[in-house]
Protein backbone atom coordinates (compact mmCIF):
# COMPACT_ATOMS: atom_id res chain seq x y z
CA UNK A 1 0.00 0.00 0.00
CA UNK A 2 1.12 3.39 -1.17
CA UNK A 3 0.13 6.49 1.23
CA UNK A 4 0.74 10.06 -0.38
CA UNK A 5 -0.52 13.23 0.72
CA UNK A 6 -0.43 16.29 -1.98
CA UNK A 7 -1.47 19.71 -1.01
CA UNK A 8 -3.17 21.93 -3.70
CA UNK A 9 -3.84 25.22 -4.04
CA UNK A 10 -7.19 25.92 -5.85
CA UNK A 11 -8.84 29.16 -7.53
CA UNK A 12 -10.23 31.38 -5.24
CA UNK A 13 -14.11 29.96 -5.58
CA UNK A 14 -12.88 27.07 -6.70
CA UNK A 15 -12.13 24.59 -3.51
CA UNK A 16 -15.65 23.15 -2.95
CA UNK A 17 -15.84 22.19 -6.41
CA UNK A 18 -12.17 20.95 -6.64
CA UNK A 19 -12.51 19.12 -3.29
CA UNK A 20 -15.79 17.46 -4.00
CA UNK A 21 -14.42 16.37 -7.35
CA UNK A 22 -10.84 14.90 -5.81
CA UNK A 23 -13.28 13.12 -3.42
CA UNK A 24 -15.12 11.17 -5.83
CA UNK A 25 -11.47 9.65 -7.29
CA UNK A 26 -10.72 6.04 -7.21
CA UNK A 27 -7.50 5.89 -4.34
CA UNK A 28 -8.35 9.63 -2.34
CA UNK A 29 -9.57 8.61 0.61
CA UNK A 30 -10.02 11.70 2.34
CA UNK A 31 -9.99 15.37 0.87
CA UNK A 32 -9.84 18.22 3.24
CA UNK A 33 -10.30 22.08 2.78
CA UNK A 34 -7.22 23.92 5.12
CA UNK A 35 -6.07 27.38 6.60
CA UNK A 36 -2.71 28.66 5.09
CA UNK A 37 -0.41 28.08 2.54
CA UNK A 38 -2.65 25.65 0.98
CA UNK A 39 -6.36 25.20 0.41
CA UNK A 40 -6.70 21.52 -0.10
CA UNK A 41 -5.06 18.77 1.07
CA UNK A 42 -5.86 14.42 -0.40
CA UNK A 43 -4.67 11.44 1.21
CA UNK A 44 -4.31 9.03 -1.37
CA UNK A 45 -4.36 5.38 -0.65
CA UNK A 46 -3.57 2.89 -3.43
CA UNK A 47 -1.63 -0.22 -3.93
CA UNK A 48 1.05 0.42 -6.10
CA UNK A 49 3.43 3.75 -7.16
CA UNK A 50 2.19 3.31 -10.57
CA UNK A 51 -1.51 3.36 -9.49
CA UNK A 52 -0.24 6.44 -7.37
CA UNK A 53 1.61 8.39 -10.16
CA UNK A 54 -1.88 7.70 -12.46
CA UNK A 55 -4.08 9.54 -9.53
CA UNK A 56 -1.78 12.12 -9.61
CA UNK A 57 -0.39 13.00 -13.06
CA UNK A 58 -3.23 11.88 -15.44
CA UNK A 59 -6.50 11.90 -13.36
CA UNK A 60 -6.12 14.58 -10.15
CA UNK A 61 -4.32 17.24 -11.94
CA UNK A 62 -6.34 17.89 -14.69
CA UNK A 63 -8.81 18.63 -12.07
CA UNK A 64 -9.94 22.40 -13.40
CA UNK A 65 -9.16 24.91 -10.41
CA UNK A 66 -5.88 23.23 -9.06
CA UNK A 67 -3.30 25.54 -9.91
CA UNK A 68 -0.42 24.21 -7.90
CA UNK A 69 0.21 21.15 -6.08
CA UNK A 70 3.22 19.45 -3.79
CA UNK A 71 3.13 15.54 -3.09
CA UNK A 72 4.44 14.05 -0.44
CA UNK A 73 4.82 10.06 -0.48
CA UNK A 74 4.96 8.62 2.65
CA UNK A 75 8.01 6.29 3.74
CA UNK A 76 5.86 4.42 6.90
CA UNK A 77 2.77 5.37 8.24
CA UNK A 78 1.95 5.53 11.85
CA UNK A 79 -1.49 5.52 13.30
CA UNK A 80 -3.16 4.89 16.37
CA UNK A 81 -5.98 3.19 14.68
CA UNK A 82 -3.36 0.44 13.13
CA UNK A 83 -1.68 -0.04 16.48
CA UNK A 84 -4.79 -0.22 18.53
CA UNK A 85 -6.24 -3.02 16.01
CA UNK A 86 -3.21 -5.07 16.41
CA UNK A 87 -2.72 -5.04 20.40
CA UNK A 88 -6.82 -6.41 20.39
CA UNK A 89 -6.35 -9.49 18.67
CA UNK A 90 -8.43 -12.03 20.09
CA UNK A 91 -9.10 -9.60 22.79
CA UNK A 92 -13.02 -9.27 23.23
CA UNK A 93 -14.73 -5.67 24.24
Amino acid sequence: MVSTVVLLNVEPGKINEVGSRLAEMKGISEVFSVGGRFDLVAIIRVPDNDTMAELVTEKMLTVSGITNSETLIAFRVFSKHDLESMFSIGIDE
